[in-house]
């Protein structure tokens, strides 16, 4: 899973999020801010749910006893992509992802996408898991995209 901090870069940079069964957040106030993690939750139709209102997505807890929270507006809460999420948000700039083997203990996920001056090859994101390499992948996918909207 990518980290707090990764995934607010993303957010940052422009990523938006729809709500859907399945997907992973956490609750920006209860992130603890010296770790920078927090209890992940998932959107499900059991324990949470997706309302939405003219005003707005809410993340409604069902029968969550152990928590003060009934609710939460979604920009309140920050999304956790997964791997599947991240790679399809690269589209057809996706190239492939390789495992590659550091040393004799440690492996490395590299995630190769197209790079925009087809010059110089693919770019390739190296990380300690997929999610993560796809993850700075997308981010380098999406302020290249801003940065072409500012030269236009």
């Amino acid at each position: 899973m990518i980290d707090v901090d990764l995934a607010r870069r993303l957010r940052d940079a422009g990523l938006r999020w729809r709500p859907a069964p399945g997907d992973r957040f956490v609750v920006e106030r209860l992130v603890d801010s010296d770790e920078g993690v927090g209890d992940v939750f998932t959107i499900s139709d059991m324990t949470i749910e997706a309302h939405e209102h003219p005003t707005g997505t809410v993340l409604g807890f069902n029968g969550t006893t152990e928590w003060a929270l009934d609710s939460v507006a979604a920009e309140d809460a920050l999304w956790l992509p997964r791997e599947d999420q991240l790679r399809e948000l690269l589209g057809r700039s996706f190239v492939g992802l390789s495992r590659v083997f550091v040393d004799d203990e440690h492996v490395a996920y590299e995630v190769r996408v197209l790079d925009r001056d087809s010059s110089t090859g693919d770019e390739v994101h190296a990380a300690d898991d997929a999610e993560t390499a796809y993850a700075h992948a997308l981010l380098a996918y999406v302020d290249a995209s801003l940065r072409l909207g500012e030269i236009e």
